[in-house]
């Protein structure tokens, strides 16, 4: 049998090192960045948001673009009601895209609320601003 030097395992050691950080850096499973795995999922929500198309949000049977929308909220807080926590989920013909999710998240951070997304698996995740 051969004995290993103090070289050679520090070198085994290294690469086993190198192997295990690589392999938890590429175990994320394909999850978004900006996705975190809500703890407290609220038993309802304030506002539900619909994806439409052209990064339109339909809000109350009503297709809104971003600015409307942050009207719509601004007028909701005016008139006092609740306006703490808003699910955003996929449109019957739309998916939610990278472009409504940072209008929202950017509206979110105006006016202080939290966003859940209803992803397509029925997990709701709450977004959060990178």
């Amino acid at each position: 049998m051969r004995k290993l030097s103090t070289g050679s395992f520090l070198r085994l050691a290294l690469i086993a090192l190198a192997l295990a950080l690589l392999a938890a850096c590429g175990s994320g499973g394909g999850a978004r960045p900006d996705v975190v795995q809500a703890a407290n999922i609220p038993a309802s929500f304030d506002v539900t948001l619909v994806a439409e198309k052209d990064t339109q949000f339909d809000y109350q049977d009503a297709p809104l673009t971003v600015p409307d929308l942050r009207s719509a909220f601004r007028f909701r807080k005016d008139e006092g009601l609740p306006l703490s926590t808003v699910l955003l989920k996929r449109g019957e013909k739309e998916k939610v895209r990278k472009e409504h999710i940072s209008a929202i998240l950017r509206i979110a951070g105006e006016m202080d609320f939290k966003v859940y997304l209803l992803e397509k698996s029925g997990q709701i995740s709450e977004l959060q601003a990178r």
